[in-house]
């Protein structure tokens, strides 16, 4: 099935909607559940900076047996750009998170968080607890993620944070240059099967699927790209002293932006949280959907 098909064959499972964030900003959010039917419980997906709903396979089934509702981050995927440029960070992705919730009436629910929206998801607890019932952590650290990068060359911190912040900036000097052609690379199939032997994705059992989420990607012009990676990097570590709801990190051994010796340490900062080590890479969802759907679904019923 190439990747046109796999975009319409998911298209049923997917609505779009347009919710204005606390500075006007208009955002494109989604949900799983465009019909209401959905008969589970509801979890608020804090995605991974600029990714999309087709980074989660499993979620687009029909039975999936779990209602999400997400955004696509600003000025990415038809979520307009602020008025102020610089109102980009973890804060204001903080903003969308609740003016989302709200739009689709959920007072209170599981955070769930990919790569960056894992620092989104501990800022939205830590900041308004009353809203999440429990945190799910999926290849991501609950902040200063740029110094966790690279993890499995176990560099030091500052040098790690260093390296890849410069590299941003490359890229946000470099953007003009690079987006048409990052625009017009033909991804299907076979560009999936070249990229999961590289080492930074590993193989997926849906490449179709995944190149549908790798295409929607190369949408956002890469300066523009970096240039919210570069606000983002200005997150600082959450304190993690305060979080008092049921918490689980599931890391990618082979993980090199978000480490997974990182996230166990964060997992052993908070008292009762949970740590699952798979053999991945940062898309582990995309690899191994099943495995972390149950981990998802093991973790709604221990939350209750």
């Amino acid at each position: 099935m190439p990747a046109s098909a796999a975009r319409a064959a998911t298209a049923e499972t997917l609505t779009f909607h347009e919710v204005l964030s606390d500075d006007g900003t208009r955002l494109r959010a989604w949900t799983n559940d465009p019909d209401g039917t959905i008969d589970g419980p509801t979890v608020v997906l804090c995605n991974g900076l600029g990714t999309n709903p087709w980074t989660w396979p499993a979620l687009l089934r029909p039975e999936c047996g779990v209602r999400v509702v997400s955004w696509n981050h600003r000025g990415t995927g038809g979520s307009e750009r602020p008025a102020d440029p610089q109102r980009v960070g973890i804060a204001e992705f903080v903003e969308d998170g609740l003016s989302v919730m709200d739009h689709f009436g959920v007072d209170r629910a599981v955070l769930m968080g990919w790569s960056m929206g894992v620092n989104t998801m501990f800022e939205l607890a830590v900041r308004n607890p009353e809203r999440v019932s429990g945190l799910f952590a999926v290849a991501g650290v609950p902040g200063d993620t740029f110094a966790t990068m690279l993890g499995p060359l176990h560099l030091p911190h500052l040098f790690a944070r260093t390296l890849t912040v410069n590299m941003s900036r490359a890229l946000k000097l470099s953007g003009r240059l690079l987006t048409p052609v990052a625009s017009r690379l033909p991804i299907g199939p076979k560009a999936i099967d070249l990229l999961t032997h590289t080492g930074f994705m590993f193989p997926v059992p849906d490449p179709e699927l995944a190149a549908v989420a790798v295409a929607e990607f190369l949408t956002t012009p890469v300066e523009w790209y970096a240039h919210l990676a570069l606000r983002t990097s200005e997150h600082a570590r959450v304190s993690l002293s305060g979080i008092r709801v049921p918490t689980e990190f599931v890391a990618g051994t082979y993980d090199v932006l978000a480490g997974a010796r990182d996230m166990f340490s964060a997992a052993q900062r908070i008292d009762g949280a949970t740590y699952v080590e798979l053999r991945a890479s940062h898309f582990i969802q995309m690899e191994q959907p099943d495995r972390v759907h149950a981990l998802l679904c093991d973790f709604l019923e221990r939350v209750g």
